[in-house]
């Protein structure tokens, strides 16, 4: 793993790291590891077996046997995400899974479940590894990270124009205080918690769009010799 190059993005939900990462997976040609899906689907595997969210010991085996897989479509940077050979790539952006998602990562025994696997997608030709703890806790020696933040109210306005894109009503002060609740759940939970690397570089992309913070990347990457 210590010969393949690995950048980290790192950041809150809503921050445009998930588009960000899998844009530049694509033009790098390297490979995605979309962390954040790990939880989400273990998640949505609870909620379908019916499983507690404060029942560790089931959480934990449903983590190590999760059937995942990740699928790029043809001619497109879009990815499909499988959970037993169903495509649940809509089923795990729901409010329900995530909030469920967020309170399964702060628990000590799915996050080591999780963690073998998700160093594992580490290969040539390289890895962008998105996440909340990629660069602090499960690439700590990355060859380059980036840490991808935007406003809260920034953030509730990508996310309810995502879900009435969808199709999906919302309502935009219920988004804002669930993104609100849930940065400062994940920033004060004692295992992993929200945070920049000590040497990651952050990005606020409140007034960016997508192809501004690509460029960004890119500028350092270069710079780095990555390019």
């Amino acid at each position: 793993m210590n010969e393949v190059p690995v950048v980290t993005i790192d950041g809150p939900s809503g921050s445009g790291k998930g588009t960000v990462s899998s844009l530049l997976a694509q033009q790098l040609g390297w490979h995605l590891l979309d962390s954040g899906a790990l939880y989400r689907l273990t998640a949505l595997a609870a909620l379908k077996a019916q499983v507690e969210l404060d029942d560790i010991d089931a959480l934990s085996e449903l983590a190590k046997e999760l059937d995942v897989s990740f699928r790029t479509c043809d001619n497109s940077s879009q990815r499909q995400i499988f959970l037993n050979e169903e495509d649940v790539s809509l089923q795990i952006r729901t409010e329900e899974v995530s909030l469920s998602a967020s309170k399964v990562a702060a628990i000590t025994e799915v996050r080591d479940s999780l963690f073998a696997r998700q160093q594992a997608f580490a290969q040539l030709p390289g890895l962008v590894a998105d996440g909340r703890d990629m660069g602090t806790v499960v690439f700590p020696n990355a060859t380059m990270k980036f840490y991808i933040t935007a406003s809260a109210e920034e953030r509730a306005q990508r996310r309810l124009k995502q879900l009435q894109a969808q199709g999906i009503d919302a309502n935009i002060q219920r988004i804002f205080e669930d993104i609100v609740a849930r940065d400062k759940r994940d920033s004060e939970r004692a295992i992993s918690p929200l945070l920049p690397a000590a040497d990651a570089i952050i990005i606020d992309t409140t007034p960016l769009s997508i192809e501004e913070v690509i460029v960004e990347i890119k500028m350092h990457l270069k710079r780095k010799g990555l390019l």
